[in-house]
């Protein structure tokens, strides 16, 4: 069937992509049924029973709009983290975040630096502002910070993505780095500091609120999808100068935050000794995952998020053939998508159920793979 005809050029020549295909893609084109969701860096331990509990005792509200200023979840989080109230933005999760960003920042062929490899969705949303992505290889298996600042200044672009700690990787920074980084940045280049994992990394590893919050050209992105386990609820939220941050009143969708999402937000921050108690089983689960993939001569590479990076010894052909594998077993996981990372596996942290399958299904796969 024909489009319509008076698409922009821009649009018109758009892939029509998915950055990421889900696992109810896989079950639907494969007639398979997934049976431990372990590739999509979700927290498979769930949220909090106070979130729940609060979802439920507010269902009945859900005919109101949410409030579109977003007052409460911003007042909960500038106390939470000890800013003004100014400092912060919410959106629909980190995602919908971005692709805000790039709408204020980005032009049709302005430059944007990130790492080859790097998150997909940011990817995504460059292209369809039509900017031009200058891409930094990863150096021993983490984002390169020289490589990345070298590219900004040289291209005088006015963005640059890192995450830490790195998604599809794992790894992390010392927050010293990533403060000397930051504040290296020309101050035309606006740094998006990507810590959607940040309650998972080791001490040591985030910057501290006051390191970064009086430089606009610094917004950092922090989610309630990862540790809070509320990935299907897409929370989102900037930490930035108030003069940033108010710029997303311009452009974002103000009735756009699900009410009750806002509602499980608040209960979870709320609930800090459900997030300290979910960490801990994070920190068992990567370690159990690293277990099973030295059982099996495989290398885990060491990580500061929900997921673990395996270093599968071969090339991205062999590595798509375990995630191939074990989908068979109905077991979900992915790949890095660029070489030489897609050499690795990428397993999620889970439930007991969800690694017990996972570990009975790899030495499987791999004796049939030979």
């Amino acid at each position: 069937m024909s489009a319509f005809s008076r698409f922009t050029p821009l649009a018109s020549a758009l892939p029509s992509t998915v950055p990421f295909v889900g696992p109810e893609a896989i079950e639907r084109q494969r007639g398979l049924h997934v049976k431990a969701r372990i590739g999509a860096n979700e927290n498979g331990f769930g949220p909090a029973p106070s979130v729940l509990a609060a979802m439920r005792d507010q269902a009945g509200d859900i005919w109101k709009y949410n409030d579109p200023e977003n007052h409460a979840l911003r007042d909960a989080l500038a106390d939470h983290l000890g800013i003004g109230i100014d400092s912060i933005a919410i959106g629909g999760g980190i995602d919908e975040l971005l692709g805000q960003i790039v709408r204020l920042i980005i032009e049709p062929g302005a430059p944007v630096v990130t790492s080859l490899g790097g998150y997909p969705t940011f990817n995504f949303h460059v292209a369809g502002f039509g900017g031009r992505l200058v891409t930094v290889p990863y150096a021993s298996d983490r984002e390169d910070l020289n490589g990345l600042l070298e590219a900004a200044k040289r291209e005088n672009a006015p963005l640059v993505y890192f995450a830490n700690p790195d998604n599809p990787m794992g790894s992390w920074w010392d927050a010293e780095s990533i403060v000397a980084f930051a504040r290296a940045l020309p101050e035309t280049t606006m740094l998006i500091l990507d810590e959607a994992y940040s309650e998972t990394g080791p001490a040591g590893s985030l910057p501290a609120i006051d390191a970064l919050i009086d430089r606009p050209n610094i917004v950092r992105t922090r989610t309630f999808s990862k540790a809070y386990g509320l990935a299907g609820a897409r929370v989102g939220y900037v930490i930035s100068t108030p003069g940033t941050a108010r710029a997303f009143d311009k452009i974002r969708n103000h009735f756009g935050m699900n009410r009750l999402a806002t509602v499980a937000a608040l209960a979870a921050l709320r609930d800090q000794a459900y997030l300290t108690e979910v960490v801990s089983n994070i920190h068992r689960a990567r370690d159990r995952i690293a277990r099973i993939a030295k059982a099996n001569n495989l290398l885990p590479l060491a990580s500061a998020t929900n997921f673990v990076a395996i270093d599968a010894g071969r090339d991205g052909t062999y590595a798509r053939a375990i995630v191939d594998g074990l989908m068979q077993h109905g077991v979900f996981i992915r790949m890095p998508g660029v070489a030489p990372l897609n050499r690795c596996i990428r397993v999620s942290v889970g439930p007991e159920a969800d690694m017990a399958l996972f570990e009975e299904a790899l030495p499987q796969v791999l004796s049939a793979l030979g």
